[in-house]
């Protein structure tokens, strides 16, 4: 009998062992590139974990690098790798340019109710998936749960809009100057595009770049950030099963030099639609101009945000706070310079800080948060960079001014503390150049015409804020602000139904709206020899 429970109990330890093997195998197996901790945790919040993709996307396939490579992306909150995607390199590039040249003809040749119709499914497959892909965003790019939900809703807006707007394209008939002829003017799609966009709005910044581009007739080959490729991947998917046909829409993150060189040097490629670093877009224009691409940039920005001394000061007050700390202040229309006047600079600074105060850092995923990391060590750098010498300079620090004290994991995650410099100058780097970050410098200025002054003194040109109750003001600040986009009163500025983009070193091209449409469209007029006589025809 003691020989058949020492038999019994060793089958049982087997048994046991061999289905922790399984356990663990079908972890590694279901994760694939995945590091399983990290893995765990993103795809236990995920409802489809089909989603979750780690290869790149060419002519409806998922590929993994021609040489095996991957590249990490990481949680900010923590720090920790939550997975391992395809580094694709030039030769991959070079394929996901021939699928989509393939692809173009018949794309193109699609009725715009045609396409619409598909990037109307693409739009209800993503809307269904709302939870999903934010927290997809949360988990990789670090911001609070809510601000994914309202990116989601913004970029979401943007495949609507275009799938909508692309069925009104229209030409025109022109009056003619000889009775046998007539000249018709039409738009047709530019081609083969290349959009490329950044880490710090994973989703928006795509789809009011793909979406316009697919809605004109273009095919489109994508380079998502190489910090925030997932929701991308995951778009892809959703736009496969929604009938978007094969080499019409190309994913290829990875090796940023080879693939941007690629794409620039390829004739193939009619269009680049970059968003991204003033440095950056600066390069791709130059190296666009050898085969005379169509160029659309959205650069960097450095905004002002000017109080006016008849301002509604809380209204001005939660404003900024809403602007400045949105995104952790990783936005191209962050305000970045806030100036006020100085009856009421006083009143302002003490409301400003009272605000930022009640700001919770945390993660993403942590309903309470309101405040996320920034997106790596170097942005943390970065911002207390720009602290210090603003202190070192004269600046009082009212609020935060260092990395916050956060528990573990997250005290390995990249965060740093939102912060109010008062006696801000304009000799400081925070006045000059963008931050990108959680610091808020306030600046005084005496009248009108020093606020337009100092607001204009920047290479930067993308969005500019103001609060003033006096109409006469508004409109003549606002006509004198060398901006492309003026808030008035308002901070929330962007829709998929109005322009977004900038002028000087921020960029060339709008992107949303119907104007946003014509970026992708090129014209072609078209003269018809129809004959005529004095009789009629």
């Amino acid at each position: 009998m003691a020989g058949l429970h020492r038999l019994s109990l060793t089958l049982s330890l087997h048994r046991q062992m061999m289905l922790t093997s399984i356990s663990r195998l079908q972890q590694f197996v279901g994760t694939q590139a995945f590091h399983v901790t990290a893995a765990e945790e993103l795809l236990n919040k995920v409802h489809d974990k089909d989603l979750v993709k780690t290869l790149g996307f060419i002519n409806g396939e998922w590929v993994s690098a021609s040489d095996g490579s991957t590249i990490p992306v990481d949680n900010p909150a923590t720090g920790e790798v939550i997975a391992n995607v395809a580094c694709l390199k030039a030769s991959d590039t070079k394929s996901a340019i021939a699928a989509a040249s393939a692809a173009f003809p018949l794309w193109s040749s699609k009725t715009a109710k045609e396409r619409s119709t598909v990037l109307r499914r693409w739009y209800d497959l993503v809307l269904a998936a709302q939870d999903d892909i934010s927290t997809i965003m949360t988990v990789e790019s670090g911001k609070p749960f809510a601000e994914s939900k309202g990116e989601f809703t913004s970029g979401v807006a943007s495949i609507e809009w275009f799938a909508e707007e692309c069925r009104r394209v229209t030409g025109d008939i022109l009056q003619t100057v000889h009775k046998d002829r007539r000249m018709l003017v039409v738009k047709q799609p530019v081609g083969v595009v290349a959009a490329i966009t950044p880490w710090n709005f994973p989703m928006s910044m795509i789809t009011r770049k793909v979406a316009p581009a697919l809605a004109a007739g273009c095919t489109v080959i994508l380079k998502p950030a190489e910090s925030t490729p997932l929701t991308a991947l995951a778009l892809a998917e959703l736009g496969h099963r929604a009938g978007i046909p094969n080499g019409v829409l190309n994913i290829i993150q990875g090796d940023a030099k080879a693939i941007g060189d690629t794409l620039i040097e390829s004739d193939s490629v009619r269009k680049i639609g970059f968003t991204g670093s003033t440095r950056v877009g600066k390069l791709l224009f130059a190296g666009a101009a050898d085969t005379v691409k169509r160029v659309s940039l959205e650069l960097g920005g450095n905004a002002p945000f000017i109080v006016f001394d008849d301002a509604d000061i809380d209204a001005a007050a939660a404003g900024v706070v809403t602007s400045a700390f949105r995104n952790a202040g990783q936005t191209c229309i962050c305000a970045n310079r806030v100036f006020v006047q100085d009856g009421i600079y006083d009143e302002f600074t003490k409301a400003v800080t009272e605000k930022v105060k009640k700001l919770k850092q945390g993660p993403g995923l942590d309903p309470s948060s309101t405040l996320g990391p920034l997106i790596n060590t170097a942005a943390v750098e970065r911002v207390q960079g720009h602290v210090d010498d603003a202190v070192a300079k004269g600046a009082t620090v009212t609020v935060g001014g260092s990395k916050p004290d956060l528990p573990e994991p997250y005290n390995k995650g990249f965060f740093y503390a939102p912060t109010v410099l008062s006696n801000a100058t304009i000799d400081m780097k925070i006045f000059r150049e963008e931050t990108f970050g959680p610091a808020m410098p306030l600046f005084r200025f005496h009248n009108d015409e020093e606020a337009i002054q100092l607001a204009n003194n920047t290479e930067y040109g993308l969005a500019a804020y103001f609060f003033t109750k006096d109409l006469k003001r508004s409109w003549q600040v606002a006509e004198r602000l060398e901006y492309g986009m003026v808030g008035v009163n308002e901070v929330a500025i962007t829709s998929e139904v109005a322009p977004f983009g900038g002028i000087k070193h921020s960029g060339l091209g709008r992107e949303h709206s119907k104007y946003g449409l014509d970026e992708f469209l090129y014209i072609k007029y078209i003269q018809m020899g129809i004959g005529y006589d004095n009789k009629g025809i």
